[in-house]
């Protein structure tokens, strides 16, 4: 009896193992690699899919936002004068939301390049400089502010002391979640309930669950790094970037890397038509890779 229960428990552990690398080999096609689209920009950040699956991304030393159009795999640019923009995210009625950091705003820019600033200040202090966004389906928004000092800002004084994440409802009002060493990149899930915000300075990456409008459960530590951008899979997978694309199951364990033959890998998003190619800026150049997964809605 006791050699059949072991024999059992051996069984069930080849299982588990067999079924974890069947998800693993599931994800990505073996000779398939990164394709560099385009390496004309000076340094590539905040990539987001439209509702046709096209990826908005910006170029923010030279102020402008591009996007790669998913159909004719071509880059084509967007706007010029952005406010320097850098992270972005589209909001539920497919307008780029930017966060613009010249002065230390949040923009929405809808598709025909018609500009509103959302947000300025927090208790009428300037922001140090949103550095990355989410939009949850109540038309609320996260957003990271670090303090990252830019050689064009003119006269600038730091004004808030701390650096944290925020929430910005739709009516307008903003609270301060929390203050991190360097709090980078944000994303979340409706479907999952929950947002990741990377602190890139303490090496860490958090996990809140979404418990309504602007309402968060206490932050758990998710995986021992930090990163500057990151996205998430249908399956609950995060993608972190830094040295390429590191990805993690929900239970914060590595599973992938995704090398990159570039100094930095700044950000990453899913796009295309069937929400299945990862979209990755880095440096001075983007890449696309057909996946086997999609992203998460």
């Amino acid at each position: 009896m006791k050699n059949i229960l072991k024999t059992g428990w051996i069984g069930l552990v080849l299982v588990l193992l067999n079924c974890k690398s069947v998800n693993n080999s599931n994800m990505f096609y073996d000779d398939v690699k990164p394709e560099k689209i385009s390496d004309q920009f000076s340094f590539t950040e905040g990539p987001s899919a439209d509702k046709d699956g096209n990826v908005y991304f910006t170029d923010q030393p030279n102020d402008k936002i591009y996007y790669w159009d998913c159909k004719t795999n071509k880059i084509v640019e967007f706007l010029h004068k952005t406010g320097r923009a850098n992270g972005t995210h589209f909001d539920k009625d497919d307008n780029l939301i930017t966060c613009s950091d010249d002065n230390g705003e949040i923009w929405k820019i809808s598709k025909d390049k018609k500009i509103q600033v959302l947000l300025k200040d927090f208790e009428g202090k300037r922001l140090n400089g949103p550095n990355d966004i989410w939009n949850d389906s109540h038309g609320g928004m996260y957003f990271t502010d670090p303090l990252y000092e830019r050689d064009y800002w003119v006269n600038f004084k730091q004004e808030i002391p701390h650096k944290s994440l925020y929430y910005r409802s739709k009516d307008g009002d903003i609270k301060k979640i929390e203050t991190f060493k360097q709090p980078n990149g944000v994303v979340g899930s409706e479907k999952f309930k929950k947002l990741y915000v990377s602190d890139i300075d303490a090496g860490k990456t958090y996990v809140y669950d979404i418990l309504g409008e602007g309402k968060l459960s206490e932050k758990k530590l998710f995986c021992e790094m930090g990163s500057d951008g990151m996205t998430l899979d249908k399956h609950g997978n995060l993608y972190l970037t830094g040295d390429g694309v590191h990805v993690f199951n929900n239970e914060g364990k590595k599973i992938h890397h995704i090398p990159i033959e570039e100094d930095w890998t700044s950000n990453v998003t899913f796009g295309g038509e069937n929400n299945d190619i990862l979209f990755i800026t880095a440096s001075k150049s983007v890449y696309i890779l057909p996946t086997k997964v999609k992203g998460v809605e």
